[in-house]
């Protein structure tokens, strides 16, 4: 069975291949670069490390994205809890719940054939002890789908991890810049600048290594501490604003679409402009509505008298899909 991204051509330039709204450089992958579908493991990411294979991780929440990512060919999909930020409209990550985590991963999971699914553990959910925080990433895999959980700090979470991490469950590690740390780092802010804070941020990925995370989360550091610290593990680094030398990268789905522009930060490049796409779309559809132009008698039904117009794909009186 073979999975690829549905192919389109630019209303602007009729190329087979673009993305309307997308940056130029960027189109949509041919029929001849796909791949059989295989799932992606803990074991294969450890192989992409030794081979020198980069990893793609890109957030997803629902279903409906979560199935174009997984489609494209991201090797790892994060339902993280910025959706806090990007879904629930929070200014930051610290009233997402493990219910709320559960909710979103179901729906991720429903569709992901191919991406190895990582699942975040909130605030709160881990902090307690390592009793707790075992509990939480049980039900993260029992009630979400989880493959693995993603929790964040360093040698303070190793007894979370090695307690996690015995009963079967992968753990990815995140330092740097923690959002879950907001309030102690004072904002959202770079961190690890000076050399106290980069060799704490060594010492903690060691600890967190050997404490048994199969892949770590870079975010927020230097270029340079970041490529020093991928080099000095076994495991994946997976970077986010923490320059091009690590072993990953991930972007919150939301900004690599650029469906907030008014988010702007300097590590995200944004692959398509879609908030005025979505936007314009929105507002063409209001536009109809109230000029009564929408719907069409091709968007409507006909009953047996008036003879049944064929729609979705050409069924008589159908109804969407099936």
């Amino acid at each position: 069975m073979l999975r690829a991204a549905c192919m389109t051509t630019s209303p602007k330039t009729g190329k087979p291949g673009e993305i309307p709204g997308a940056a130029p450089d960027v189109t949509v992958p041919q029929p001849a670069t796909i791949t059989p579908l295989r799932r992606v493991t803990v074991p294969q990411l450890a192989r992409f490390k030794r081979e020198g294979q980069r990893i793609a991780m890109v957030t997803a929440y629902d279903a409906t994205f979560a199935r174009l990512v997984d489609e494209a060919g991201a090797d790892v999909i994060l339902v993280g809890d910025s959706l806090g930020m990007v879904m629930q409209g929070h200014p930051h990550t610290l009233e997402v719940t493990l219910e709320h985590m559960a909710y979103h991963a179901r729906c991720v999971r429903r569709v992901v054939n191919r991406a190895h699914l990582v699942v975040d553990l909130p605030f709160m959910s881990y902090q307690v002890s390592p009793e707790q925080a075992l509990v939480s990433a049980g039900r993260l895999v029992q009630e979400g789908g989880a493959e693995a959980v993603k929790l964040e700090g360093g040698a303070r979470t190793v007894d979370a991890i090695r307690k996690i991490v015995a009963a079967g469950i992968p753990v990815m590690g995140h330092i740097g810049l923690t959002p879950q740390s907001v309030h102690e780092f004072g904002g959202f802010r770079v961190q690890a600048r000076n050399e106290d804070g980069a060799e704490r941020l060594r010492q903690d990925a060691l600890a967190l290594q050997d404490a048994g995370v199969y892949s770590l989360v870079l975010e927020g550091i230097p270029a340079a501490l970041a490529r020093q610290v991928s080099a000095s593990l076994a495991i994946p680094t997976i970077g986010i604003g923490a320059g091009v030398d690590c072993d990953g990268q991930v972007l919150v789905m939301q900004d690599l679409l650029g469906l907030d522009d008014r988010f702007k930060p300097r590590f995200v490049k944004r692959y398509a402009e879609l908030a005025g796409v979505v936007r314009g779309a929105f507002a063409q559809f209001v536009r109809e509505v109230h000029d009564g132009r929408f719907p069409g008698e091709e968007h409507s039904f006909a009953g047996e008298a008036g003879g049944a117009a064929p729609i979705s794909g050409g069924k008589p009186g159908g109804y969407g899909p099936g």
